[in-house]
């Protein structure tokens, strides 16, 4: 079980947790209530003004999103190649994203989004740095500023799903697995062994 470590989070948050395991990806549910102290640049890891100076820009529209390179993110960091157009109803189908793209190719470099009833409940997905931009804060930098802003609009069950060999670099931003024993279950087509 991973374990909730407020004082290693860079955002002010109180998590009471929910947990779900699919497969090799596992499913870390971190229902975080909100603390009424305002979320502002000061508490991210690294400041919008100082990825900018070194060629990145936020986006948190799909507008300029080129899917085709978004697609060789994801199949650069294993992720089976999806159809563009299935992309594209997806993140129509989005209730928050954040992309990072790199000033100088004009191509997304990290990505995260989210869906969810809009109320109580989102999920993470797709969480995602270019392997050529990995371990300079760009997965942490769209995680912070994707769980604030469903923090801001009064989401507190959020959940993402990730392969069990990074559940590390979630753990800081305050995700928990298994929480108090607690499993949930992912419809599978597979026939139940008797």
């Amino acid at each position: 079980m991973l374990l909730f470590n407020p004082i290693s989070i860079s955002f002010t948050l109180k998590p009471t947790a929910h947990h779900h395991n699919h497969h090799r990806n596992v499913a870390v549910f971190s229902q975080i209530q909100p603390i009424p102290i305002p979320i502002t640049a000061t508490n991210l890891s690294i400041s919008d003004e100082s990825l900018r100076s070194k060629g990145f820009n936020f986006h948190r529209t799909i507008t300029d999103l080129n899917l085709d390179h978004l697609n060789s993110v994801f199949v650069a960091v294993g992720f089976p190649r999806r159809d563009t157009e299935k992309i594209q109803i997806a993140l129509e189908n989005t209730d928050s994203l954040l992309w990072i793209e790199y000033e100088k190719t004009k191509r997304p470099v990290a990505f995260a989004r989210a869906t969810g009833d809009g109320v109580f409940n989102a999920i993470i997905w797709d969480v995602v740095v270019d392997p050529n931009f990995q371990g300079i804060g760009l997965g942490k930098a769209v995680m912070e500023r994707l769980v604030t802003e469903l923090l801001r609009k009064g989401i507190t069950n959020i959940a993402l799903y990730s392969e069990p060999r990074v559940l590390g670099f979630y753990r800081p931003l305050g995700f928990v697995a298994d929480p108090d024993g607690i499993r949930g279950m992912v419809y599978s087509r597979r026939k139940n062994k008797k």
